[in-house]
């Protein structure tokens, strides 16, 4: 009897454990939801301001700023582009130097794999062109 009560009063316990985790949690969502909210509203206007000021310098330095911002951006696409094309040769390579120097990097076994298929393919044509040959020539000399 006396466990059914502990057991009883442990489950009451858990039950109400939960309600007064949930009242925290809901207050938490609450206040960081209204403070993000409030942060949202305050970049909202900084943003309008911002762009309520800058337009007119935009709009007066809008022939210089356009080709010097496509200029730069050029510029900064290609060095991006070269470096990654570096990156990439650099890449290849090295692995063909490992290849090469018998230390398998990664994806070695599947080219080999590949290399011994289009071997023993180009094996397969050359028998059966030589057939088609031999029959071509009997066949006219039958004629």
């Amino acid at each position: 009897m006396a466990e059914h009560q502990q057991q009883l009063h442990h489950h009451q316990q858990q039950g109400q454990q939960p309600r007064s985790h949930q009242v925290v949690k809901a207050a938490t969502a609450a206040t960081a939801g209204g403070s993000l909210l409030i942060l949202s509203g305050l970049t909202l206007a900084g943003t309008v301001i911002a762009l309520t000021i800058a337009t007119p310098l935009l709009v007066i330095f809008s022939p210089v700023l356009v080709p010097a911002v496509i200029t730069v951006a050029l510029l900064v696409m290609g060095f991006l582009a070269s470096g990654g094309f570096g990156v990439a040769a650099i890449t290849v390579l090295s692995w063909i130097y490992r290849y090469v120097t018998g230390r398998h990097p990664p994806g070695a076994e599947k080219l080999d794999e590949a290399r011994m298929k289009l071997a023993s393919k180009a094996r397969e044509m050359k028998d059966r062109a030589e057939q088609f040959g031999q029959q071509h020539i009997s066949g006219s000399q039958a004629s």
